[in-house]
């Protein structure tokens, strides 16, 4: 939606408000692009900019809205986006979530329900990105609710302007911006809002968060003062994440289903590196996109002094010592209890990371191998623990098995990891 500087000129006070809205997606340029509308303040102001970039660009606007079942306007606030873009003559469509049926965390569960529900509306559609209205105001109640929670680097670094998040491009056009700003813009195009009770209901994190950072603001750090940090702590995590990709190839060797990182190394690497090492491995492992909370991350470190293994975050952490505590060798292999109940077709990439290449057939599922490592009679030739191999994709027709190719059972079938460590840590 890239636009001139003479068609941006005619925005007038809108002009840098429009031009971010138009290079969100600047090097990717898709013919289509999807705009995240719950109806507030926020996501209208979006919705009405990209409107104006697609009239003068040419580019493809469609709207999308999920009602999570969470409270009973939602159903009516989406009608009233449904009621505006079909005036503005713009594709609209209401996707549902039914957030009552959910459980543990409500609202972790219903951010990853809402990318999961417009990433898959985006794919159907040949959309190929989508807009989000994030606000400056979002970073800095983050920066607070997460202060609070005593993170670290990862978590007090400004949200990414542009990721990738199931096989879509997402883009916040507006994190520089404040509500303030686009409530303003709203108002001088004339268009209407909804203000979400929740805004202000103290029983949630995030309107705490607004009053406690309208009390800072008095003492000078408001949300131009935090957001400028959250971003330099953005740049510092990079930093960070480059680095630990240099140092992966030294120090993280994987076999073949497992990673073995080298703990304690001579020569030496800053502790804050290997700790992220360690949580990559993890993550890598599991297939999760967390790391375990600190305090399972140090619970697992203080066990390792003692033990030889250990279970956390779905995966299975064995060490090996060799003389004194330099070059210690941590192997982090799947757990198979997390992984027991995981069934699916065999064509069907499994436990997020693993693809089975073969004779598919309707009748034949993959899932852990488990106990049926016992039908391998040569899975010692493989030179993998037996922990690691119970957990290992394995195909079969009902409860007799077909093939375990990690195990060295292939009967036509191969198995592969479909992204290595290297590049799962690039792409982080």
């Amino acid at each position: 939606m890239r636009l001139t500087v003479e068609q941006l000129k005619t925005f007038g006070p809108d002009y840098h408000l429009i031009h971010f809205v138009s290079t969100a997606f600047f090097m990717d340029e898709p013919d289509r692009i999807g705009v995240a509308v719950s109806g507030g303040g926020d996501s209208m102001a979006l919705l009405h900019a990209a409107i104006s970039c697609a009239a003068l660009s040419g580019t493809k606007i469609e709207a999308v809205t999920v009602d999570h079942g969470l409270r009973s306007e939602a159903a009516d606030e989406a009608e009233g986006v449904a009621h505006y873009c079909e005036q503005e003559g713009i594709p609209h469509t209401i996707l549902k979530w039914d957030g009552l049926a959910a459980k543990g965390n409500i609202a972790a569960a219903a951010r990853e329900a809402r990318f999961r529900l417009m990433a898959d509306w985006a794919k159907e559609r040949d959309i190929g990105g989508i807009l989000l209205g994030h606000t400056a105001n979002d970073i800095a109640e983050t920066f607070l609710m997460r202060l609070a929670r005593k993170a670290g680097v990862d978590g007090l670094a400004a949200m990414d302007v542009r990721f990738n998040r199931h096989g879509i491009v997402w883009a916040r056009p507006f994190w520089q911006q404040t509500r303030d700003r686009l409530r303003d813009y709203l108002r001088r195009h004339g268009v209407a809002w909804v203000e979400d009770p929740t805004n202000v209901d103290e029983n949630h994190d995030r309107p705490r968060m607004r009053r406690i950072l309208s009390l800072l603001e008095d003492e000078g750090i408001g949300v131009e003062e935090i957001k400028s940090t959250a971003h330099r702590l953005k740049m510092a995590r990079t930093a960070l994440e480059d680095t630990t990709a240099e140092a992966a190839k030294l120090l993280v060797t994987s076999d073949c289903c497992d990673l073995i990182v080298t703990r304690n190394a001579d020569p030496p690497v800053a502790g804050e590196i290997e700790r992220r090492l360690l949580n990559a491995a993890l993550r890598y492992v599991s297939g999760t996109g967390y790391p375990p909370r600190e305090k399972a991350y140090n619970g697992m470190l203080r066990a390792l002094i003692e033990q030889d293994t250990y279970t956390v975050a779905g995966c299975l952490v064995t060490i090996e010592r060799p003389e004194g505590i330099v070059n210690q060798k941590v192997r982090v292999a799947r757990e198979f209890n997390a992984v027991k109940d995981l069934v699916g077709p065999s064509d069907v990439t499994w436990d997020n990371r693993w693809a089975i290449d073969g004779p598919h057939a309707p009748n034949l599922t993959i899932r852990a191998l488990g106990e049926s490592l016992k039908d391998v009679p040569d899975w010692r030739d493989v030179g993998l623990p037996r922990a690691s191999l119970m957990a290992s994709p394995a195909v079969f027709d009902g409860e007799t098995l077909i093939s375990a190719p990690i195990a060295g059972l292939q009967n036509g079938f191969s198995a592969r990891i479909v992204a290595d460590f290297q590049s799962f840590l690039l792409s982080r």
